[in-house]
Order: structure tokens, then C-alpha cells, then sequence
């Protein structure tokens, strides 16, 4: 139901809708927020402050769905169109005139069905509220300008319940405590597109830091996750304090903000002043070995300069905010791990994008429909490629000049490779055509460049197929963990005891590859359970549950009080193993089952979910609850888990002990 309150509902056709801001520049929406979340509505009282460029006879706001609004302007009057989403005003004073302001203020309440996501209030769980605009569009939740060319300085107000923190893009300016409620009042200094507005709510703690130059970083995370903070967020000061030296433009914001959510739809997203990332990601310090968030953190506060504070035109000029993103990211990796570690990462982007290459998906890098590989790892190459072509002092004026020309406003790829052209004095049309334009990988360029590292060098000319002889001693030589870490998955069955004598990610690739262990080996292997690494216990649990079926119980016995990564990844095999170990532990089955099987519902983050259906589908133990859960996932937020949820309950209809059973909970819902 939709009711116009102000104003009479013209049932008429709207012309076709142009580019708005080549009339219309909306300067700033001030925004009063009111969430509740057992409904999941969202009201709103909002305030619209435009310029008019020059004569029109309409304006107009995106939005996604509306239950009700209200206008307050008395010359106003204007109609939703349905088909458009749109929502168009007139002028009931003739138009609206060029180089003159306007205002208006919208009372508007809806029930979002993306962008704004409540997270487990019908339910034990988080309790959580958080919005993704990007691909989703802001105007779901807040009537505004999807146009990432129209920039606005977005101000939030936010009425929640006191006992949460409430977190949005730029400066906290007040608090206001009410009896049950705080208002919390956010400023925006600067304009920002519309896909960068951000909130979230949930019950944080957070530490603060200031970096060099005295920007506020912020860091939020669960109560019960304190161990989990510096692990987390480590290395985030010196990451930001080298991406203001490196860029060398001054953080464009007044604040950063960093906040995990609960089933996030990506691993992290760049709103302006406020990152947004899952939660998946909160690490502690034996999971940060082998999974970590420098890398997202990274690509992420690049972003805050590549795509927030200079924004592609559209998506053809994609690249120049996640190929960017990507490559600082990786810089800043390389100010961290070294230079060893920066080829290493640029020698993975590449497989990625041979193997891409090789399934016929190469494009442009310039094809607004290309892939996240195209875009991320193809854009960091043709980065690190002009960069070696032009030098360095060349790149950075011109990555310099390009972020002042351009700040608070939007680009194409010509205003980059201009600046480049200017500082270096080259002409790059060929730069341009061979990494930009062709859809042809440029294999030849990319292995040239790799061959500049004595360190790829040597990764390449360690090859067991090849040179045979040599391999036996090669673990034992001084060569690098990834040479070792390629030795081993070519040779897993000729490791000998001395072999087990290295680093921790060499002896987590003997863990993964060394799948049939022989009893010479059986002491070594067993003492992989006690590294540091979360990926090395999982396989070495297994592996040794497998070859060894006498010695199960002191497997399991060993690693019974070890979680894993966010995603229980140690925990969930270990249930699984057990109940496939009769003699241990046989009076607790059915607890040891029941709580596999609680691990699929809505309390617990999509990853831990998926974990624990995959392993009651490899037993096939499905009971009740765990269907109903199933049933349940697939209508969750997140598309990726919802479409495994619908393919594995497709699964299991075509099974004949859980077909009934589906068919009768789908009845009853």
C-alpha cells in the first residue's frame, strides 16, 4: 500500500530518464534514521538540499520499494513511478530555474528488501544492522541518487537502542542519551556517491589509534573477540601511515572506522570513512599464518582514495578503483612481508588470469563486463607495468595529480593515463592498447617482468620433473619456503624425517600432500598436530585418523579443545571423526551429533553453516532440524550460500528417506 500525503498521485508516463546531473547537482541529504528491527522497517525524515544547472521541469529520487511518504514542501507536488522507481517532483512555481537552490524534506517509511540487512533479531544470534550499497543501491533503504556521478555530502542521524553502538560513515559530532535510545548524529564534510553510505549496528567494543598524521583509527570488534583484536587489525597503522607517504595525498576523510559483520555479502567494503567486512575475517594469532586480514585491510583504506575520493565515470573505467585498490594493497604487502612476498603475489594474480585465459574469459580490461579477476589482478599488473615503465618518481606525480585534479569528483581512464603521459614525458598509446584494450593476456610482458626477481628466478628452476637427481636434497638447502612448498607437492611420497626440519608453511604443504604416511614417518607427521597453523591440524588430523586407525582416540583426544578459523573448520572434522570412532567417547554420540547439527542453524555465520551441511551430507545424517535449517538458508541474503542451500535441498528431494520430510516442512511454512 502506498499513500501520497501531501500531494495528488499522477497516474501518467514519465519521459525517459537522462543523465539528472547534467541539471541537477544534489548538494547534500541530511538524514534522520529510525530502525526497528523485529519489523525490519526503517523511517525516515530526510532533508534534500539541490542546485538546479540549468532549466528543468522535474527532479528526481531513486528508490527501491515505499510503504509510505510524505512531502514537506508546499511548491512541490509529484508522483512515484513504479516501473522506473523513481520518485518525481515539480515545481508548482514554474520549474526549476538554473543556478538556483532548492530544499525539501521527505517523510518516508519501508520494509528494504536488500542493501539495509537485519541480522538474527528473530533469533539467538548477533543482532546486528548493516547496509552494502555497492550493487545493490543505497536507495533501497534512503531515497537518493543511485548516479555515482552526482557526489553529496551525507549526513546521519540514528535513534537506536542505548545498549548498541551505532556506527556510520564520517565524524561522530553528538550522543544523545534518551530513557531507552541514544541518538547518535554523524557529519559528512565532503560529498561522496551514494553507494558509499554506510551504517551498522551491533554490540562492539573498539580501540583507537592515531596514525602519523593524526587520523582517528578506529577499530571495532565483538566483546568476546578481545584476543582477536591485534591479530585482526595488526599492521593496520603502518599500512595506513605508508599508503599517505606512498599516494602522497593526505587521507581525503576526517576519520577511518573498520567494523566486522555477521554473513557479510563480500570480504570487506570500502564506505567512505567506515569498512565495512565480514566477520569470518577476525582472526587469532594461529589462524593469522594461514588466513588473515592485512591484505582486505589494505585494499580496502586504498579504496578511500581509489573509488571514494576519485570515482569511475562508469563501469568501463572499473579498473581505476579495485585494479588500484589492488595494487596499493599489494605495495603496502610489500612494505610489510618484502619484496620476495610482492612477486610472489603478483606470480598468483597471474595463474589466476592464465587460467582464466585458458577457459576462454579474457577481456578488456576496460569491458565494464569483465570478471573480478579482470579487473582486480589484471588492473594491478598493467599498474605495476606502467609503474616500471615510466619510474618511479614519473608514477607517483602522476598518481598525485591525478587524485588533486580529480578529488570529490568522477574519472575516465584517459584523465589517468593524461597525467601519466605529462609527468613522464612518454606516450603511452601502446601501454594502452596492449593492457587496457586488447583481450589478449600479455603473457610474454608478465613472465619479463616476473624474471626481474632472483627470487621467481628461483622458483622456476626448482623443478622436480625436470631435474630429478637434485630434488633429494633440495628441502634441506636454503632455498625458499615456496620452492620447498613446490619440491613437496612433486615428490610427497620421497620425504625423509630431516625434511620435517623447516618452517611452518613448508611443513603444512607436507601435511596437505603427504597423504599416505608410512609408519618411518609416523612421529614426525604426529607432530604437525602441535604447529601453529589451523590448515596444518585439519589435514594432519585426518590424515593421521585415516592411516592410523589403532591410535583415533589419542588423535582426537589431543585436538578435542581446538576451534580452528572462524568458520570451526578444526572443530567440524573433529565431530565428524568422532562419531565415526566408535570407541571413543561412545556415551556421548548423540550430543557429539546434535551439535554438528546445531552448527546449521541461522545462529551461527553462513561459513560455519555451509561446513556443517557438507559434512551431514557426506555421512548422509540429516535429522529434521537440520532440514528446516536448510530450508531456512534458502532464502538467506547472502546469494552464494542461498544458491548452495537450494542446490543441496535439490540433493536431497531426489533422496528417498529425507523427500517426504522436505515436501512436509515446505507445506507447513
Amino acid at each position: 500500500m502506498k499513500f501520497g500525503c501531501f500531494f495528488l498521485c499522477f497516474i501518467i508516463g514519465f519521459a525517459v530518464f537522462g543523465q539528472q546531473t547534467e541539471s541537477v547537482d544534489f548538494e547534500r541529504i541530511s538524514a534522520d534514521i529510525q530502525l526497528k528491527p523485529s519489523i525490519k522497517e526503517v523511517k525516515l525524515y530526510v532533508k534534500y538540499e539541490f542546485k538546479i544547472l540549468k532549466d528543468v521541469d522535474s527532479v528526481y529520487l531513486d528508490f527501491g520499494t515505499v510503504y509510505h511518504y510524505e512531502i514537506h514542501n508546499q511548491n512541490f507536488k509529484g508522483f512515484v513511478k513504479d516501473q522506473n522507481n523513481k520518485l518525481i517532483f515539480y515545481n508548482n512555481e514554474g520549474g526549476f530555474k538554473a543556478n538556483q537552490k532548492y530544499e525539501f524534506e521527505l517523510v518516508w517509511f519501508d520494509y528494504p528488501k536488500k542493501a539495509l540487512y537485519f541480522i538474527d533479531w528473530n533469533h539467538d544470534g548477533k543482532k546486528q544492522i548493516w547496509t552494502q550499497g555497492q550493487g545493490k543501491y543505497t536507495s533501497n533503504w534512503l531515497p537518493s541518487i543511485d548516479d555515482m556521478n552526482d557526489k553529496i555530502e551525507f549526513d546521519q542521524t540514528i535513534t537506536f537502542d542505548k545498549n548498541y553502538e551505532v556506527i556510520a560513515n564520517g565524524k561522530l559530532v553528538d550522543v544523545i542519551e534518551n530513557d531507552s535510545t541514544k541518538t547518535w548524529q554523524f557529519n559528512m564534510n565532503k560529498p561522496m556517491s551514494s553507494y558509499l553510505v554506510a551504517l551498522a549496528i551491533g554490540k562492539y567494543n573498539k580501540k583507537t589509534e592515531l596514525s602519523k598524521s593524526g587520523i582517528p583509527l578506529v577499530y571495532y570488534y565483538y566483546p568476546e573477540d578481545v584476543s582477536k583484536v591485534e591479530p585482526t587489525y595488526r599492521y593496520t597503522k603502518q599500512i595506513f601511515d605508508f599508503l599517505e607517504d606512498e599516494i602522497g595525498v593526505p587521507y581525503p576523510w576526517e576519520i577511518y572506522k573498520q567494523v566486522p559483520v555477521k554473513d557479510f555479502l563480500y570480504s570487506g567494503m570500502e564506505n567512505t570513512s567506515l569498512t565495512i567486512f565480514s566477520d569470518a575475517l577476525m582472526t587469532d594469532s594461529t589462524a593469522f599464518v594461514d588466513k588473515n586480514y592485512v591484505n582486505v585491510n589494505a585494499h580496502e583504506l586504498a579504496h578511500q582514495w581509489f573509488g571514494d575520493l576519485v570515482t569511475e565515470k562508469n563501469g568501463t573505467h572499473h579498473w581505476l578503483q579495485e585494479g588500484f585498490a589492488t595494487y596499493y594493497a599489494l605495495l603496502a604487502e610489500r612494505y610489510i612481508f618484502g619484496e620476495d612476498h610482492y612477486y610472489w603475489q603478483l606470480y598468483e594474480y597471474a595463474n589466476a588470469l592464465l587460467a582464466q585465459n585458458k577457459e576462454g574469459k579474457s577481456t578488456s580490461l576496460l569491458n565494464p563486463n569483465a570478471s573480478s579477476d579482470t579487473f582486480y589482478k589484471k588492473g594491478c599488473w598493467a599498474l605495476h607495468v606502467l609503474r616500471k615503465q615510466v619510474g618511479d618518481d614519473a608514477f607517483k606525480t602522476a598518481v598525485k595529480n591525478y587524485l588533486l585534479k580529480y578529488q570529490y569528483k568522477n574519472v575516465e581512464t584517459s584523465d589517468f593515463i593524461s597525467e601519466v603521459e605529462q609527468a613522464s614525458g612518454q606516450d603511452l598509446s601502446q601501454f594502452v592498447k596492449t593492457w587496457l584494450e586488447s583481450e589478449v593476456l600479455p603473457e610474454n610482458d608478465m613472465v619479463k617482468s616476473l624474471n626481474q626477481s632472483t627470487f621467481m628466478q628461483e622458483y622456476f628452476m626448482v623443478d622436480c620433473e625436470v631435474f630429478t637427481s637434485k630434488c633429494n636434497d633440495y628441502l634441506e638447502s636454503g632455498i625458499s619456503d615456496e620452492a620447498k612448498i613446490k619440491v613437496i607437492s612433486q615428490i610427497p611420497n620421497r620425504l625423509k624425517t630431516e625434511d620435517f626440519i623447516n618452517p611452518i608453511k613448508v611443513r603444512q604443504a607436507i601435511a596437505l600432500h603427504l597423504t599416505s604416511i608410512p609408519k618411518t614417518l609416523k612421529t614426525e607427521y604426529e607432530s604437525l598436530l602441535k604447529d601453529e597453523s589451523y590448515t596444518t591440524i585439519e589435514a594432519a588430523l585426518y590424515n593421521l585418523w585415516v592411516n592410523f586407525p589403532e591410535e583415533r582416540v589419542k588423535y582426537l583426544q589431543q585436538t578435542k579443545d581446538i576451534i580452528g578459523f572462524s568458520d570451526y573448520n578444526v572443530r567440524l572434522l573433529w565431530l565428524v571423526l568422532n562419531l565415526n570412532t566408535l570407541e571413543y567417547q561412545p556415551d556421548k554420540k548423540e550430543v557429539i551429533y546434535n551439535e554438528l547439527v546445531n552448527y546449521t542453524s541461522p545462529e551461527f555465520g553462513f561459513e560455519i553453516r555451509k561446513k556443517a551441511f557438507e559434512y551431514l551430507k557426506l555421512m548422509n545424517t540429516f535429522n529434521v532440524y537440520a532440514i528446516q535449517n536448510l530450508i531456512e538458508a534458502t532464502q538467506h541474503h547472502n546469494w552464494r550460500f542461498q544458491k548452495f542451500a537450494k542446490n543441496l535441498l535439490q540433493e536431497l528431494k531426489e533422496v528417498k528417506k529425507y523427500k517426504g520430510v522436505i515436501e512436509n516442512l515446505q507445506l507447513k511454512k
